[in-house]
């Protein structure tokens, strides 16, 4: 069955840099678009960088510039290299894979992300 599990979070200092991962199995992965979404203390989930199976890419306005997402479907695998961290990008962050042909989504548990001095 699918599964999703996110690693890589942590506490990191402002400005500092961090790398997310999140390992896919039970899919065929290569085809479906996966994504980074986020959920703060008090706010709704948003989308953070989402990555199809072509390699086109979106980020929200708070992260481009910042944070690269990236896949290995080779490793059935997508990251989410973040730089320049600040308190704000401070979430839950979680991993999601969009099935292209349907309204099928999956999600993994989260990681958490905490940017702090």
């Amino acid at each position: 069955q699918l599964q999703l599990v996110e690693s890589g979070g942590g506490l990191v200092q402002p400005g500092g840099s961090l790398k997310l991962s999140c390992a896919a199995s039970g899919i065929r992965f290569s085809i479906y678009a996966m994504g980074w979404y986020r959920q703060a203390p008090g706010k709704e989930r948003e989308l953070v960088a989402r990555i199809t199976g072509g390699g086109s890419t979106n980020y929200a306005d708070s992260v481009k510039g910042r944070f690269t997402i990236s896949r290995d479907n080779a490793k059935n695998t997508v990251y989410l290299q973040m730089n320049s961290l600040n308190p704000e990008d401070t979430a839950v962050y979680y991993c999601n894979a969009d099935y292209p042909f349907g309204h099928i989504s999956y999600w993994g548990q989260g990681t958490q992300l905490t940017v702090s001095a």
